[in-house]
């Protein structure tokens, strides 16, 4: 391959990547696709490509429909132990941030959100809301019609609207001071404080470190206080568990407050939370190794604050 192919399909991986991970939820998933869209490249006529960047896009968009339709992703997901990997923001592959849009399809809700749709209407949504696609540009990319991308896009946005618990961003700075009560109340073994920084309908899940072959669900504010004050309690287990006495940091994951709990600069679990009307309206917790890989990568290259808990 030339130097100018190679160079072409580099000024596009960013776009890629973006795009793959929203589709997929997973970056190690969404660097392989970018991978196998490199080859396709490689091994492909490109004096019949009349545009790459679009036949770049049709192809990995594709591509990850083919492995969100798999036996085994189907079998992950369908499972209940499959929660979005998450990104520390600045990570390139969140991708475009302009607009709301284009934040939102990004955010741990949405992304948990859009494993309720279809493969399709997941493509024509992303393609959409995110990345500003005209549904002509959808019909090429996914073979359909205009009007069925039209009909893709409204099922889609009707369903992510409908579950969504707020309309509207939280301050970045009003939403952290929400989540450093939360963590004094937390560390002070209060039930009570917590449960009134909780909305009536809040909701808290948790991979159980990786541990549990399901996913862990609370849905009421007793049991998520519980659950809470649980995990935020130290215990020489829980330090032996962790390889020492973790660091707690507040940070911003996928464009929303999260707290990050670190040993020796080693990020071991994330709880990332979504802030409604001035309290937390969820709460998603996440420490499978593999998950935090590429979170933990970009940490150790990231200048934090001093942690705000120390276990």
């Amino acid at each position: 391959m030339d130097s100018a192919a190679i160079d072409r399909f580099e000024a596009g991986r960013g776009l890629l990547a973006s795009l793959a991970y929203r589709l997929l939820g997973s970056a190690a998933d969404a660097e392989d696709a970018v991978q196998d869209t490199f080859l396709r490249w490689q091994a492909a006529d490109r004096e019949r490509v009349e545009v790459p960047e679009a036949w770049l896009t049709k192809v990995i968009t594709n591509l990850c429909l083919d492995r969100l339709r798999s036996a085994q992703a189907r079998h992950e997901r369908t499972a209940g132990a499959w929660l979005p990997e998450p990104l520390l923001d600045g990570d390139p592959m969140l991708g475009p941030a302009d607009t709301f849009e284009q934040r939102e399809s990004v955010s741990l809700a949405v992304l948990t959100l859009l494993e309720r749709l279809s493969p399709v209407e997941r493509a024509v949504y992303v393609l959409r809301e995110a990345f500003s696609y005209s549904h002509a540009e959808i019909a090429g990319i996914l073979d359909i019609t205009e009007s069925a991308s039209q009909q893709h896009a409204h099922r889609a946005r009707t369903r992510v609207v409908a579950e969504r618990r707020r309309g509207r961003e939280a301050d970045p700075g009003a939403a952290r001071r929400v989540v450093e009560e939360f963590l004094a109340a937390a560390a002070s073994g209060r039930t009570e404080r917590l449960v009134a920084l909780l909305t009536d309908d809040v909701t808290a899940v948790s991979d159980g470190a990786g541990l549990s072959r399901r996913l862990l669900r609370f849905d009421t504010r007793e049991r998520v206080a519980s659950f809470v004050r649980a995990g935020f309690k130290p215990t020489p287990a829980k330090r032996r568990l962790a390889g020492g006495s973790p660091a707690i940091h507040i940070a911003r994951v996928n464009g929303s407050p999260a707290v990050l709990a670190v040993v020796d600069g080693r990020v071991i679990g994330t709880v990332a939370f979504e802030i409604g009307d001035g309290k937390v309206a969820s709460l998603r917790g996440i420490a499978a190794a593999d998950r935090l890989k590429r979170l933990d990568e970009a940490w150790r290259r990231h200048e934090p604050d001093a942690p705000v808990l120390t276990w």
